[in-house]
């Protein structure tokens, strides 16, 4: 809970929500957090965490995302430093990659997203952004070896980057950063005997491995099969249960749990005394108390049935860890459960209704 919110801090601008949304989400705007609760990424991580046992995927998801928003991040405070510190003519040493940082254009805030959902421009720019991080990244190591001095260019560019030009704007993020960003996430979930190890084909492991640790690469480019793979992953064998848990009911297992108990216990107290009162031959009108065991094990029975507490739900709150409730904000997902609570309502009184009119009137009999 404490890693997802300060992902979501360290993130980019959250998109805003799309209230106009006529449907059930998508996994990938749940992740680009353009959903509000039942059915946002806080309640996803909780699920993925408590129900599904395998939040280490979302977070190898939310590492790779902030790890593409501190390469871009870089590279967008490195051109406006490049074209705001650097003149023309202190440029020509380094002109192909400045060149490159100038194409690139601006590196707008967006949510990362599976190469499936990306545009072709937002492709194009993804690519050139990785292209220019590894050409950084062979300059970067050029240079460091290179002792009498031959890549001047190299040294030159690396000099635009920390000049102190009043105009130019501070480094929040060096190079470092990016490569121990990368090292962090091989490190965490894909070396084998990792910490939270998660599992993935092994030709994406081995590549992934030899690309960080062999060819010293740390651009977004090298996560991308593995982070479609987690995703696919992700939008196939766990998020329909989060909707169907999310949308279609406003209860968790553990409380489904309690609710069956809840329900049988007075179901076997209605059945036991509904029959001692017609044996005894009791009145009609002491025969009417049975209606509230009845009601109460009716009700939580079919609280467990469909998953869903109708009067809850009505009055728009949804439980997301044991007695901790959330309003429910996603405008579709409020008026499904709505209506789902009133068919659980009339289910409820119909069922009742039938088993205390039954035992109500019929006739008594004593023993």
């Amino acid at each position: 809970m404490e890693h997802v919110a300060a992902q979501r801090d360290m993130a980019t601008p959250s998109p805003h929500p799309d209230l106009t949304r006529n449907r059930l989400p998508t996994l990938f705007e749940v992740l680009s957090r353009r959903t509000l609760p039942p059915v946002d990424l806080f309640s996803f991580y909780i699920y993925m965490r408590d129900q599904q046992r395998s939040v280490d995927y979302l977070d190898f998801w939310l590492d790779v995302t902030q790890h593409m928003s501190l390469c871009r991040h870089y590279v967008r405070e490195l051109r406006r430093s490049v074209l705001v510190a650097t003149p023309d003519m202190d440029r020509s040493g380094s002109k192909q990659r400045s060149d490159m940082l100038e194409n690139m254009g601006d590196l707008e805030h967006r949510a990362a997203a599976p190469s499936a959902y990306d545009s072709a421009k937002e492709k194009d720019q993804d690519a050139r952004m990785s292209a220019f991080l590894r050409e950084d990244q062979a300059q970067t190591h050029g240079s460091s070896i290179d002792e009498a001095g031959a890549d001047q260019p190299s040294r030159q560019y690396s000099n635009s980057r920390d000049a102190t030009h009043s105009n130019s704007p501070p480094h929040t993020v060096s190079r470092q950063d990016i490569r121990a960003s990368a090292e962090k996430i091989l490190y965490t979930f894909l070396l084998p005997g990792a910490e939270r190890e998660i599992v993935l084909p092994a030709s994406i492991t081995d590549n992934l491995i030899s690309a960080i640790e062999d060819h010293g690469r740390d651009d977004p480019e090298v996560f991308d099969v593995a982070k479609d793979y987690v995703f696919q992953a992700m939008d196939r064998d766990a998020f329909p249960g989060f909707l169907r848990m999310k949308a279609l009911g406003n209860l968790i297992p553990p409380t489904l749990v309690m609710r069956l108990i809840m329900g049988l216990v007075p179901m076997f107290a209605a059945f036991w005394t509904a029959f001692v009162l017609i044996f005894l031959d009791k009145s009609r009108a002491t025969r009417c108390w049975i209606i509230l065991p009845f009601t109460i094990g009716v009700y939580f029975l079919a609280s467990y049935q469909y998953s869903l507490d109708p009067i809850m739900a009505l009055v728009g709150y949804s439980e997301h860890t044991p007695f901790s409730f959330s309003r429910i904000r996603e405008p579709y997902v409020r008026r499904l459960l709505a209506k789902r609570a009133c068919m659980v309502l009339a289910v409820t009184i119909l069922v009742d209704a039938a088993l205390c009119v039954l035992f109500i009137l019929v006739p008594g009999k004593r023993l």
